[in-house]
């Protein structure tokens, strides 16, 4: 089933780390949320009537919107897709910053269809937070998921990171804790880049900060896997933790192929062929004159490009690679291709072929995901 990621682009401020599409001219709102119901309107039929399963709100900061304006956006959406549309069987997820969740906002939250938020809190160490940028503390952030949890909405996910500026492995551990603690049943973990161009970088090439070193990464990941396993996490995706029946529905979707729709500035669709993607302009989006379609790219995928997709997505979890769907989607030429080029890493205890027809990556691999991955392609 389809689903739909809507990017908003606004935050108060920007992050150390952050090189997502996003701007700061809050003024803008209004006519975005109004472009965006009009590019909902108009894409919409690109589903030709399948029932929509998830909707993701991401960002940027879509908790940056009022509860009318989401309001506005989800009305549209209902109205212009209304063959087998369900906002109770969908997974409908909003990210938010803790700042941003408190008690008025989130009952306007329960006034709307979202069944799911994902929570922005990286570490609980207020020194490391305002280090990087973000808006909040610690504190406001365990009070945000109580106050979510208190008034029904228990469908929560966080984002934590690891590898920050000045973090030891005492610090990180605390930080599992404490998300432990939470009892919130998604648990997402991200090992920090230093992309080309943040401010985080500016900082790394002035010499501010460092990057860890490699020992450290590894460590900092197996205590990762070691607390949320031992808490009862499913690690079912690389960067994913989830409790039993709570996997991102919508993320998942991106793992295994199906097409969704994106919308906004910025936003990426895929339809099993083709990729498009919004560009990332605020001002040229909103300028959109009415019946035309946004400002856009689409690439066509080579089958070697989607072959080297489903590679890449799908060994990233737990699943791993479907060899029968592989060979049955891509013929035996890439089929015997990824065998091959499997086979030493199968010899080295890194991949598993398993007796339902799937590479896997090893828990001790996972590391190294990215260079198997690598020896996969076409």
């Amino acid at each position: 089933m389809p689903g739909i990621y809507i990017h908003v682009p606004f935050c108060e401020s920007r992050c150390a780390y952050c090189d997502f599409y996003s701007t700061t001219l809050m003024r803008h709102r209004s006519a975005y949320v109004d472009m965006v119901c009009r590019e909902l309107q108009l894409r919409l039929p690109e589903l030709q009537g399948a029932p929509i399963e998830t909707i993701y709100l991401g960002g940027g900061t879509p908790s940056t919107l009022t509860i009318e304006e989401l309001s506005s956006i989800l009305t549209s959406l209902r109205n212009f897709h209304l063959s087998s549309f369900n906002f109770q069987l969908a997974e409908i997820t909003l990210e938010a910053n803790p700042d941003d969740l408190i008690e008025e906002y989130v009952q306007g939250l329960r006034t709307l269809p979202f069944n799911r938020v994902s929570i922005g809190i990286q570490s609980f160490h207020d020194r490391t937070l305002r280090l990087v940028g973000r808006r909040h503390t610690a504190q406001e952030a365990i009070e945000a998921v109580h106050r979510c949890q208190r008034m029904g909405l228990t469908n929560i996910s966080i984002d934590l990171m690891y590898g920050l500026p000045g973090e030891t492995l005492d610090d990180w551990a605390y930080s599992l804790d404490q998300a432990i603690a939470l009892g919130v049943p998604h648990i997402s973990a991200y090992h920090l880049t230093y992309e080309e161009g943040t401010r985080l970088w500016r900082m790394k090439e002035q010499g501010i900060v460092s990057p860890i070193d490699e020992e450290q990464s590894i460590r900092a990941f197996e205590l990762l896997r070691e607390k949320l396993l031992a808490a009862g996490y499913e690690h079912y995706e690389i960067s994913n933790f989830a409790l039993p029946g709570y996997h991102s529905r919508h993320n998942s979707s991106y793992w295994q192929g199906i097409p969704y729709i994106g919308i906004g500035p910025g936003a990426h669709s895929y339809n099993g062929t083709d990729r498009r993607w919004n560009l990332s302009n605020l001002a040229d989006y909103i300028a959109t004159p009415e019946g035309k379609d946004v400002p856009h790219e689409v690439e066509h995928l080579t089958t070697e490009e989607r072959y080297d997709e489903r590679i890449i997505t799908e060994l990233r979890t737990a699943r791993g690679i479907d060899l029968t769907s592989l060979l049955a989607d891509f013929g035996e030429r890439y089929h015997t291709h990824c065998l091959r080029c499997a086979t030493p890493y199968i010899h080295r205890g890194q991949l598993v072929h398993t007796a339902d027809n799937h590479l896997r990556l090893t828990p001790e691999s996972i590391f190294i995901s990215d260079a198997v991955m690598r020896d996969l392609l076409y």
